[in-house]
């Protein structure tokens, strides 16, 4: 007899594996589950909407189904509906979800274009890093991206926040603001996306050799995300910007120095005119003599 031991049977030929497991979506037959379903396999996003209303008022899975739906509304142009549901149901999700409600929060807001809200609700997840009461007290989180898990750093979740409140701040023209926060959250954890972004605000201001300097960090590969294609697409582009400017600047100055010479050859042939006339004019011993000949005339 061979030795008794827990071992994984693999899967017999022809053997499925399960639905579930197959379409990515929860087991069992509930509210949210059903939800889940008509969104990611029968892919009627409408239709998932009002099942996952009924989730929430059915106390199903509540955290999930309330952010799962406001992306979907987020998919379907009902984002400002997103927004009030979120506002309205949060109160009823557990301590645990709010930081991934308040991220898609976020997300809704710029998609609106309310700026002021998401810059006050990303100012208020700073503070909460600050005070130590992020990732819910923990030193890294979980994400997910594509589909795939992966760790953050407090330090990584920071730059990640300055960097989105950096571009909320270049959506309200405030170069000034967001230079600042750009430029910590560099100092914090640099990489080439945020490189770019900071060399569009010292662009914008004018401040054309800070911006060269900058963007060459991404162009020389010195920062990491260099060597991702659209990052340094976008630094070339930013860089051929900005010298278009500088061209531009150039001649215009050019320009003005030739203007202020037209304007000097203009003004003085025109008091050359007015002194013109004055040596035309007959002098006035031949008034005298015009007025002799007419009274011998008479």
């Amino acid at each position: 007899m061979q030795g008794g031991g827990n071992r994984k049977m693999s899967p017999k030929k022809g053997e499925k594996e399960p639905f579930h497991v197959i379409h990515k979506v929860p087991s069992g037959d509930s509210p949210y589950v059903r939800a889940k379903y008509v969104q990611l396999v029968l892919k009627d996003p409408e239709a998932a909407i009002v099942l996952f209303w009924k989730a929430i008022n059915a106390g199903d899975r509540v955290d999930s189904a309330l952010k799962d739906m406001a992306v979907v509304m987020k998919q379907q142009d009902r984002a400002e509906e997103a927004i009030e549901a979120i506002k309205s149901f949060r109160d009823c999700c557990s301590k645990q979800a709010q930081e991934s409600l308040d991220n898609v929060l976020i997300d809704l807001y710029k998609k609106c274009g309310r700026i002021d809200e998401q810059i006050e609700l990303l100012k208020q997840k700073l503070r909460l890093i600050y005070q130590g009461e992020a990732f819910n007290g923990k030193p890294t989180k979980t994400a997910r991206s594509h589909g795939k898990k992966f760790q953050v750093s407090i330090k990584q979740e920071t730059s990640r926040i300055l960097g989105n409140l950096g571009w909320a701040y270049m959506q309200q023209m405030n170069y000034v603001a967001a230079e600042v926060v750009y430029r910590k959250a560099q100092w914090i954890d640099s990489d080439a996306n945020k490189a770019c972004n900071l060399g569009l605000c010292l662009i914008k201001q004018a401040r054309y050799d800070e911006a060269r300097t900058v963007l060459e960090d991404v162009l020389q590969a010195r920062i990491m995300g260099s060597d991702d294609s659209k990052s340094r697409n976008r630094a070339e582009e930013l860089m051929n910007e900005l010298e278009s400017l500088e061209s531009n600047e150039l001649l215009s100055t050019q320009l003005g120095h030739q203007n202020l010479e037209e304007v000097f050859v203009e003004g003085l042939d025109q008091l050359l005119s007015k002194w013109t006339p004055l040596r035309s004019k007959r002098l006035p011993i031949f008034e005298e003599i015009s007025q002799f000949r007419d009274q011998v005339a008479c």
